[in-house]
């Protein structure tokens, strides 16, 4: 199958999954305002274009706490890949490596930190969120470090769950959730088959290992809503910046504040994100939210961004708007449920392409050429 655009990926992944998954990677928290003003705002950022400016030579490597990188992009952490496609984390992983680029992996994830660790040659990322078992955490944190991961996420925007109503209209929760998934599988074959099938196990890798027992689907949305932890605070990271001995990189940060007081607690980056849209409906589109928060913390520390990018379009507006790199997140995980390792690598290949075309009528030599100075009314 051609894909003549990365944005084709979504169609294609509606297609071929049960929409019990297909609205879990689609939706967003409440109505939605969000999530869609996060591609809308973004699409309305206007660049300079600029020409005879013998752009014969484009460098779009960059690094990012000492990693080299193709290009400045990371696959985001994205929870349940593993029902995308068949072992899904792993096929990610590889059509990242072999793009030279990071991919997280993410706490809620099919295959677990070795599986996918042993995959590859580079290093992943993991990302984490603050929990009330404790145990689980540091168990996991010793085992991301056996791996050999180096940067570490912590997803600090849900110390509550969102409430995503697309979930209990698909049948990922609600009355009956089991019976209505078992009835959408039944009727797409091809994902039964692929992932249903030979995809096994289904159980919560990360979670499993921990507990000595499969965390499957139906246990996960109980488990983990009676382990997020609203009383969250600063201090509650200090012991994870204690006995972690890589980066920490903070994701969820929307507001300059929080940002500054991210950086008095010594991350090594933050990540400027509303996780989607997927928690709270109404804030900043990370459009909206980065040039601000650029201005607060550019010069110290690393910043990264996430929500509503698609493209390679996206990927320039964002770094012309302050950030160092960005994470794609639902993008991939459409490339990935459509068609796999193959589908993420075309989807990566098509972003290089698209970077190299904004680079080359913007007059941008490298990544480092891409400021404010690309944008109209900047």
């Amino acid at each position: 199958m051609i894909i003549s655009a990365s944005t084709d990926y979504r169609a294609a992944a509606q297609a071929k999954l049960p929409p019990f998954l297909f609205h879990y990677i689609d939706g967003g928290a409440y109505a939605e305002h969000t999530l869609k003003r996060n591609t809308e705002d973004l699409s309305h950022i206007e660049l300079r274009q600029r020409v005879l400016k013998d752009m014969s030579e484009l460098n779009l490597e960059t690094s990012l706490f000492g990693e080299k990188m193709s290009m400045p992009v990371a696959l985001a952490p994205v929870g349940l890949s593993g029902m995308y496609a068949r072992r899904g984390e792993v096929q990610a992983a590889r059509a990242a490596a072999k793009k030279g680029i990071p991919f997280t992996l993410s706490t809620l994830s099919i295959c677990p930190i070795e599986e996918v660790a042993s995959a590859i040659e580079r290093p992943i990322w993991f990302q984490l969120y603050v929990l009330k078992d404790r145990g689980f955490m540091r168990n996991v944190l010793e085992r991301a470090e056996a791996a050999g991961v180096k940067n570490l996420v912590f997803t600090v925007d849900m110390p509550v769950p969102g409430a995503r109503y697309r979930d209990a209209h698909s049948g990922m929760s609600g009355p009956n959730a089991s019976i209505r998934r078992f009835l959408q599988v039944i009727t797409h074959p091809q994902w039964a088959w692929d992932v249903g099938l030979m995809g096994k196990p289904h159980d919560l890798g990360n979670i499993s290992k921990y507990r000595g027992i499969p965390t499957k689907l139906g246990d996960y949305i109980g488990w983990l809503g009676n382990n997020f932890d609203p009383s969250i605070s600063w201090k509650d990271l200090e012991w994870i910046r204690d006995c972690w001995k890589g980066q920490m990189i903070i994701k969820g940060i929307l507001d300059p504040d929080d940002a500054k007081d991210a950086v008095r607690f010594g991350a090594d980056g933050i990540v400027v994100s509303n996780h989607g849209g997927r928690q709270l409906d109404g804030v900043l589109s990370t459009a909206r939210a980065l040039p601000t928060i650029a201005d607060a913390v550019k010069n110290d520390t690393t910043i990264l961004v996430d929500s509503g990018i698609r493209t390679g379009l996206d990927v320039v507006r964002m770094i012309a708007l302050g950030a160092d790199s960005v994470l794609l997140g639902r993008a991939f995980a459409f490339a990935l449920a459509a068609a796999g390792e193959a589908g993420v690598s075309n989807l990566l290949d098509l972003i290089d392409k698209e970077i190299r075309v904004a680079m080359t009528l913007t007059g941008a030599k490298s990544i480092a050429e891409i400021n404010l100075d690309l944008l109209v009314d900047n």
